[in-house]
């Protein structure tokens, strides 16, 4: 993957506050711009960076009921700037070790991104990040009819530049060789937003036709005048932006289960293959934190701590409950899954 980024600090309390940030901007790239909510937690000491004292990560599920770790953040201690000498001198003038953090997010979030949204017709780009927002399928006038010819190239012109007036990245597929019903499965394989087809019959009602490419609505064409087509555009994709984080964040809500028994679990993950949509999910449990009963899980069904998430355990969600493994006293709720 990419480099680490990594910081150096005086003090342990602001490398652990800088290892939260970093794992806190993450999560608001994936939940803001690729529309892909993610549980922040703590790994369990078995499931942390080797040397590192807390390792912070988001977990985004997919849609056959699997987890994928979509960024880390980790705290080293004093370790890391031990192991390359890495000093500060103090306000004493002493030379001191420093607290160290690492972080990084790699390719896998584009995997993320592609398992999260697409669908049996392919892929399914958030508008945010979609390197074509907006395709144009221009439908020609008859051959010889010039005039019909001047006014499409005119409309075109006219609706490209609004729609990139308005900040949309925009392409106009001209392609004569390519029948219309290929260029628009082409489009939406790539996962291309919007569609917008303009012909010479739209064109006199001084109309086009808009067709998204997912979200609410998406399954039927709309007419949309011409006048202000542009800003009717940046709305629409702006709600299908929404109306895909929000379909993900019900998704994920609904895949997180509760109140299950170990029995349970074990019997809906051991032969789970991922072939399933919607899959299994995970599981929030109460846990008593224990590697070795971690590994045990682990070999009988490939389930493991995806993290500790800290709102439930910041909200002390485990007080007062048994472990789901052992019976003893938990210490933290665990979410539990299998990952790729």
């Amino acid at each position: 993957g990419p480099p680490p980024g990594h910081t150096a600090h005086a003090t342990s309390g602001e490398a652990l506050e800088e290892a939260r940030a970093m794992m806190q901007n993450y999560a608001d790239l994936c939940e803001d711009m690729l529309a892909m909510p993610v549980v922040r937690g703590c790994k369990s000491p078995s499931e942390r960076f080797a040397g590192a004292e807390e390792t912070f990560t988001i977990e985004a599920l997919m849609q056959n009921g699997w987890a994928l770790q979509s960024g880390t953040s980790h705290f080293l201690g004093q370790s890391f700037g031990q192991a390359f000498d890495v000093t500060f001198q103090n306000k004493e003038g002493k030379q001191q070790d420093v607290w160290g953090t690492s972080w990084g997010v790699s390719t896998r979030l584009l995997g993320a991104l592609i398992m999260t949204h697409s669908d049996d017709a392919g892929l399914v780009l958030p508008p945010k990040i979609a390197p074509i927002q907006v395709v144009i399928v221009p439908i020609p006038p008859k051959k010889n009819d010039e005039e019909g010819k001047k006014a499409m190239n005119e409309a075109l012109d006219k609706l490209t530049a609004e729609l990139k007036a308005a900040g949309l990245k925009v392409k106009v597929d001209d392609r004569d060789f390519v029948r219309n019903g290929a260029k628009y499965f082409e489009w939406e394989r790539k996962g291309v937003p919007l569609r917008i087809e303009l012909g010479p019959r739209d064109l006199k009602k001084g109309i086009c036709i808009f067709k998204y490419r997912a979200g609410e609505g998406s399954t039927e064409k709309s007419s949309v005048d011409l006048e202000g087509a542009a800003d009717t555009a940046v709305s629409g994709l702006d709600s299908m932006q929404a109306g895909l984080y929000a379909a993900a964040t019900a998704r994920l809500e609904s895949s997180i289960n509760l109140d299950a028994t170990y029995e349970e679990m074990k019997e809906a993950l051991e032969g789970d293959e991922a072939t399933e949509f919607p899959g299994k999910g995970l599981y929030l449990v109460p846990w008593k934190c224990d590697a070795d009963n971690e590994n045990k899980i682990k070999e009988e069904c490939k389930a493991t701590i995806r993290c500790y998430p800290i709102k439930e355990n910041e909200a002390g969600m485990y007080e007062g409950k048994k472990c789901f493994f052992s019976g003893d006293d938990a210490t933290h709720m665990a979410l539990f899954g299998r990952a790729f």
